[in-house]
């Protein structure tokens, strides 16, 4: 007796019935997306290591002048 009764009338379903689609995803756009991503990062990376190595060649040239 200390249970509380479930009752389930039609007000407290949801007003729309129909299921939720299942949304598929294409393999090939997440694939370009994540090269796309991995790109944009090795360009920063490459810009970084070319800028040390710059400025060391610079600091190089500086100190044996």
């Amino acid at each position: 007796m200390n249970e509380t009764p479930k009752i389930i009338n039609d007000t407290d379903k949801p007003l729309n019935s129909e299921e939720i689609e299942i949304r598929r995803v294409d393999i090939n756009v997440l694939k370009a997306r994540a090269k796309a991503i991995q790109d944009k990062e090795n360009f920063k990376n490459t810009v970084v290591i070319v800028f040390f190595l710059l400025m060391l060649g610079v600091v190089g040239i500086y100190f044996s002048a």
